[in-house]
């Protein structure tokens, strides 16, 4: 059963708290009353509650002082003054000094219960958002990126040093190594931590689109602009601005990022009113900048304003120490979901993970991790529960071959050799990748 909300009432006027309590609890309410200031002081030392609603002209102790010091105890408690003499000068010092709202004896009970749930759903807002703040924060520590290899090491010391500063970040890296949980941790580590991330995939949008999309618009600037805008920079104002595939940013957007990173300024499309901007920029890529600025496709002055402080991830074919680290977490990770326990992977299973190539990184791997999960019935991932990107390639190999019916040992012939091929002819190392041994891997091959 869910606790009800608790109300302490302090009154010294005795008619008031008995038909308050009696209305409140009529409502579904948990009450308490108490007759003077100090005696609502020491109930609220001993005593947790959810609003507390006090009168502001009392004997001893004044409503005033009573939430000068109960604001000193406990600053979140929202507090309602009730005043009989209609004083509003009071009130308004009483809201000044942090009460939540005011009440004016005789008032209707409906306006009473509307002031109380008001006051309650803003507490519960709030609570809210600190309990997402703290989740988000968490989740974004330095530990949650999981890696002990040298690589990840030098990563996690560079990002440490970034993130206490202002300093425009590029993170480089292939597709799935972890771009945006490293922009993440940056900024969930940093002072603007309280203020907005505002992510822009820059590649997802047409580039008629996000020129629009990072600066706003104006109303009837274009077909389809019916109102005004606002763009992420104005979003993220005071916060972080992500772009997620900056290599991807058409020239006329770049002429423009350039002109707010130099400037803090920009306009909105179709307007002319000049906004200021306070953001910290964190940019990524998975393209070759130097190549694209010798192309003519990215401005070298742009990059070199973004280029202040890089981050390089490595991909997971270069830290694979990593990777049952990585399995363990994901393991734990979809075992919750399907109420298995102690999920591991056999001796064979790890090796192939270890020894594969790896071309989508650790989003690859969480992805076949998820999938391994789902398809073992037992608490232990096979070698058989694992599906790679590259038994895709046998497929598509497959289909082009007009029909062919091929046999199951033609198609493990054709694994193998794929496989094999992409370890440019290492047996050995094409066994482990497999999970089986020598002879089997001749046999598939056709050499015995």
């Amino acid at each position: 059963m869910q606790n009800k909300t608790k109300i302490l009432i302090i009154d010294d006027d005795k008619a008031f708290r008995v038909v308050t309590q009696s209305l409140l609890e009529d409502e579904g309410f948990s009450v308490e009353t108490v007759a003077d200031a100090d005696s609502g002081l020491n109930s609220v030392k001993e005593k947790t509650y959810d609003l507390i609603l006090s009168d502001l002209m009392m004997e001893g102790k004044t409503g005033i002082q009573f939430l000068q010091e109960i604001k000193q105890w406990n600053p979140q408690i929202p507090v309602i003054m009730v005043t009989g003499y209609g004083s509003i000068q009071t009130a308004v010092e009483a809201m000044k000094l942090g009460a939540e709202d005011y009440l004016t004896k005789p008032s209707g009970n409906d306006e009473l219960i509307l002031k109380i749930n008001r006051v309650l759903e803003k507490k519960q807002n709030l609570e809210e958002l600190e309990r997402l703040r703290t989740e988000v924060t968490e989740r974004y520590e330095f530990s949650k990126i999981i890696g002990k290899s040298r690589a990840m090491q030098e990563v996690f010391s560079l990002i440490e040093l970034v993130a206490d500063t202002d300093s425009t970040v590029i993170i480089r890296g292939e597709t799935g190594t972890g771009k945006e949980l490293v922009a993440k941790a940056i900024h969930y580590n940093s002072p603007r931590r309280e203020k907005p991330f505002v992510t822009v995939n820059c590649a997802a949008l047409p580039d008629n689109l996000l020129e629009s999309e990072l600066f706003g618009h104006e109303k009837g600037a274009f077909t389809g602009a019916i109102r005004q805008k606002q763009g992420r920079f104005e979003k993220a104002n005071g916060g972080t601005l992500f772009l997620d595939e900056l290599g991807d940013i058409p020239p006329a957007a770049q002429v423009k990022l350039l002109r707010v990173l130099q400037e803090r300024t920009f306009e909105r499309v179709g307007g002319d009113e000049t906004i200021h901007t306070d953001i910290r920029l964190i940019s990524a890529t998975n393209k070759n900048l130097e190549q694209e600025i010798r192309e003519s496709n990215f401005r070298e002055d742009l990059y070199f304003r973004i280029n202040v402080m890089p981050v390089t991830l490595p991909p997971l074919r270069d830290r694979k120490e990593d990777i049952p680290l990585l399995v363990s977490h994901f393991s734990q990770h979809f075992n919750k979901r399907s109420a298995k326990k102690d999920f591991f992977a056999s001796e064979l299973a790890m090796n192939r993970l270890i020894h594969y190539h790896w071309p989508g990184n650790v989003r690859e791997l969480q992805n076949v991790i998820e999938r391994a999960v789902i398809l073992s019935k037992g608490t232990t991932i096979e070698v058989e529960h694992l599906h790679f990107t590259d038994q895709q390639e046998v497929l598509q190999l497959l289909q082009s071959s007009k029909g062919q019916n091929l046999s199951e040992q033609a198609v493990a012939e054709l694994y193998a050799r794929l496989i094999l091929n992409k370890f440019d002819g290492n047996k050995k190392a094409t066994c482990a990748a497999l999970g089986i041994n020598f002879k089997t891997l001749q046999k598939r091959l056709g050499e015995q």
